[in-house]
């Protein structure tokens, strides 16, 4: 009987061993996966938002396997011709959500139109790249009421010195994937200039429609910014109506 229970303990002995030597060994061997490396794209310099990215600006960097996540690129060919959706840092590695390709660019039937500053006679503050905003037509010769019964998308809003209007330090792109309502919200309140342009995704119809409005200047826009815009939404609908 002694016998027999040493031969058990024996053998469970030797086995919890044989158990414990396999799991250091692949242990180990996954320590050995994790410290090799995986080449990753990055910027060879800061790249401003909305940028179009060209192979030059590209860079290989080695990164552990560990820190390699789904998303990031590993040959560089697959970004030139994508925009830069938020501003891409030096040497870190570049995510799929962080571009886009032409995602303020109009869509097919559309064009972008810079509205003639003689045709406005408020545009809200708070609005910005893609957003979308609902335009109004104020007149003294008519009533006012609401151009188009949909909301129009912006392509771009720059301040008198031709720069983008947004936060520098927190660029409202950036944090819409992130779905920051937030952060959103806090970057409308300061940016780096006031709007003094705007330019919207229009059809022809749209466009003429507006010109047709304005031209006598009898009445004149108001553009506001929908509630939309603050929604959540995946970077492959920005920018589309």
């Amino acid at each position: 009987m002694n016998k027999k229970r040493n031969l058990l303990i024996s053998f469970s002995a030797a086995l919890m061993a044989a158990l414990l030597v396999y799991g250091v060994y692949k242990l180990q061997l996954k320590q050995v996966e994790l410290q090799k490396t995986v080449s990753v794209v990055v910027p060879k310099d800061f790249i401003r938002a909305g940028t179009m990215i060209e192979l030059d600006m590209l860079a290989y960097k080695p990164v552990l396997a560990g820190s390699y996540v789904e998303g990031m690129f590993t040959d560089a060919a697959q970004l030139a011709g994508l925009e830069s959706v938020v501003p891409l840092g030096t040497d870190e590695p570049i995510l799929a959500w962080k571009v886009d390709k032409f995602h303020l660019l109009p869509s097919q039937g559309q064009s972008t139109f810079q509205i003639p500053k003689d045709y406005i006679l408020s545009v809200s503050n708070g609005i910005r790249a893609g957003d979308r905003v609902n335009l109004y037509l104020s007149g003294s010769d008519s009533d006012s009421g609401r151009l188009f019964g949909y909301e129009i998308t912006v392509a771009s809003v720059k301040s008198s010195a031709n720069v983008e209007v947004d936060n520098p330090k927190s660029p409202n792109l950036y944090s819409r994937v992130n779905g920051d309502t937030e952060k959103m919200y806090a970057s409308r309140r300061e940016a780096n200039g006031a709007i003094d342009q705007i330019n919207l995704n229009l059809t022809e119809e749209q466009w003429l429609a507006i010109d047709r409005a304005c031209r006598t200047k009898k009445a004149k826009l108001v553009i506001a910014l929908s509630a939309s815009s603050l929604a959540e939404e995946t970077v492959n609908g920005i920018g589309r109506r």
